[in-house]
């Protein structure tokens, strides 16, 4: 079954580009398409898609509210934010909305099939340690609820998965938890599950964001 892909962005060139590397694809096919964040979340309302390539800056409504709005909904589609160096900090206010990763404009095409195969899968496209270093440059810049009430969140987890949740928001992969904890590589993945559950969050992004909301992650990667 192909993967249904709705693409948004105000300028139809990258649209038409990004629709024609989707359509070479047997397993990929573009359902819908939508010149801003208002369009896109009128258009999901009649047309099933799995994947959204969704742009940041766009009139009307930008990026980062549709995300928010979109991924807020039952049953919604993954998000994948698309973005340029100089806009990063939209990049991760994307993640903090429901966004499973983001990538460059610029990205090879093969590189961006992939990560559309990976957010289907129920992956994350950004590597931890990637993440760490945006959150590292803008988690400062960005609102937040305050780490009061999120910190209360942490009391759900074992101190095992209080371990293991560290570790990954310091962009350690399983196997180098593993390594680390003196653990099989089954046992992180159980362990990460488990925080994913528990904490009600998506992927290891989201992990990375509530470990800098609550302050158990230090800017610079350390631990508190």
């Amino acid at each position: 079954m192909s993967i249904r892909v709705m693409l948004v962005d105000d300028q139809v060139l990258l649209r038409t580009g990004f629709r024609m590397v989707l359509a070479a694809q047997p397993d990929m096919e573009v359902v819908a398409e939508a010149g801003d964040g208002a369009e896109a979340i009128e258009v999901l309302r009649a047309t099933a898609a799995d994947v959204v390539l969704m742009d940041v800056r766009m009139p009307r409504l930008d990026g980062v509210e549709a995300t928010r709005r979109i991924c807020a909904e039952p049953g919604a589609p993954k998000v994948l934010i698309l973005t340029t160096f100089d806009l990063d900090e939209y990049a991760f206010s994307g993640l903090k909305a429901g966004a499973s990763g983001f990538m460059l404009k610029d990205v090879p095409p093969a590189e961006l099939l992939g990560a559309i195969r990976s957010v289907h899968s129920g992956d994350a496209v950004v590597a931890p340690s990637t993440t760490r270093r945006l959150l590292d440059r803008f988690a400062p810049m960005l609102p937040s609820s305050g780490p009061e009430p999120r910190q209360k969140e942490l009391d759900r987890l074992t101190e095992r998965e209080r371990e293991v949740m560290l570790l990954v928001a310091q962009g350690l992969s399983n196997g180098e938890i593993a390594a680390r904890l003196v653990l099989s590589e089954a046992t992180v993945k159980t362990h990460v599950g488990r925080i994913l559950t528990k904490l009600g969050l998506r992927d290891r992004v989201q992990v990375v964001v509530l470990a800098y909301e609550t302050g158990l992650v230090r800017a610079g990667g350390g631990a508190v």
